[in-house]
Order: C-alpha cells, then sequence, then structure tokens
C-alpha cells in the first residue's frame, strides 16, 4: 500500500473509531453520522466503508451484532471492543501530531 492510501485507510478508520465511540450503530448509520458531523465536508461511501469495517473487525477493534435498524431492515451494528477504544487513543494522538506539524509547516509559508 502507498503511503497517500495508507493515510487514507488511517483517517478512515480515525472517523469510524470515533464515530462509534458515542455508540453502536450500521453501516448507513455511521456514513451518515460522518457526513452530519463534518457539515457535509465528508462522505464516505459504501465502497470505502464497508471493507474498512469488516478490516477494524477482523483485528478486533470493532464487534458487530445483526439487529433491526430505524426502517424495519436486518442491518449489522457495529460497537468499539476495549481494543478498539485504546486503538482510538493511540489514532487521536498520531493525528494531533500530524496537525500540529501541519500546522507548522503553514505557519512558515
Amino acid at each position: 500500500m502507498d503511503k497517500r492510501a495508507a493515510v487514507l485507510q488511517g483517517t478512515l478508520d480515525l472517523l469510524v473509531l470515533t464515530t462509534l465511540s458515542r455508540g453502536p450503530l450500521h453501516g448507513f448509520g455511521i456514513a451518515s453520522r460522518i457526513q452530519q458531523d463534518s457539515d457535509d465536508l465528508l462522505r464516505v461511501e459504501e465502497g470505502s466503508l464497508y471493507p474498512a469495517l469488516h478490516r477494524l473487525e477482523q483485528a478486533g477493534l470493532l464487534k458487530g451484532a445483526w439487529g433491526e435498524s430505524e426502517n424495519g431492515r436486518r442491518a449489522r451494528y457495529y460497537s468499539l471492543t476495549a481494543r478498539g477504544r485504546r486503538q482510538l487513543e493511540i489514532e487521536r494522538e498520531n493525528w494531533n501530531r500530524l496537525a500540529r506539524g501541519v500546522a507548522r509547516v503553514l505557519k512558515l509559508a
């Protein structure tokens, strides 16, 4: 995986973990919450979200369980595991460190 793809994947992982830190959601709910919380600046497509959810679940950061959505349809709900909560803190610190570095460079321009 190239560095750009790794950064984008890491950013999506951070967004998903952060969103689920507030409680369990199904895939569409996760995408909707990210879009809403970003004031429509970020839109996560199904083709990116569901592979990320599967990868995070396989890594033991999320657990999934089948349930019924608000409209009565069967949906897989995801929630953070204890390992996922620890990883979220690591990812937040990494993001903050990156943001501080970018802010320093921007001040020089």
